[in-house]
């Protein structure tokens, strides 16, 4: 892997985790009534925007935004299941996986990962 690649992986990597963060700070915000929540929820989406710009250099924006969506789904479900208490059930968990699945065959099999 070329080291354009691995940095466009490793700030797709940050980009999702500041989603993530952003998302979980959305929920926290209870409806954009707690201020604290929603200004790091703000802070945390413009920086996973600013990341996912610099990716769009070296991979193309639809397989970055898919790996982004695909992994950003699964891992928020984990932070619903760890931090909210939420419940998934069987049919969920699977299509987790299948998400997951998905984002591997792109990433092991797809010529079209970069320009």
């Amino acid at each position: 892997m070329t080291h354009e690649k691995t940095s466009a992986y490793g700030a797709l990597f940050v980009a999702i985790l500041l989603e993530i963060a952003g998302t979980t700070c959305l929920q926290k915000s209870e409806q954009f009534t707690k201020l604290a929540p929603t200004l790091a929820m703000a802070g945390f989406y413009l920086g996973a925007f600013y990341f996912l710009s610099i990716v769009l250099k070296t991979i193309p924006v639809g397989l970055a935004y898919a790996i982004w969506s695909g992994l950003g789904i699964v891992l928020i479900s984990c932070v619903g299941v760890f931090v909210f208490r939420h419940k998934l059930d069987a049919p969920a968990v699977i299509g987790l996986g299948l998400i997951v699945v998905g984002v591997v065959i792109i990433n092991v099999f797809s010529k079209a990962s970069v320009h």
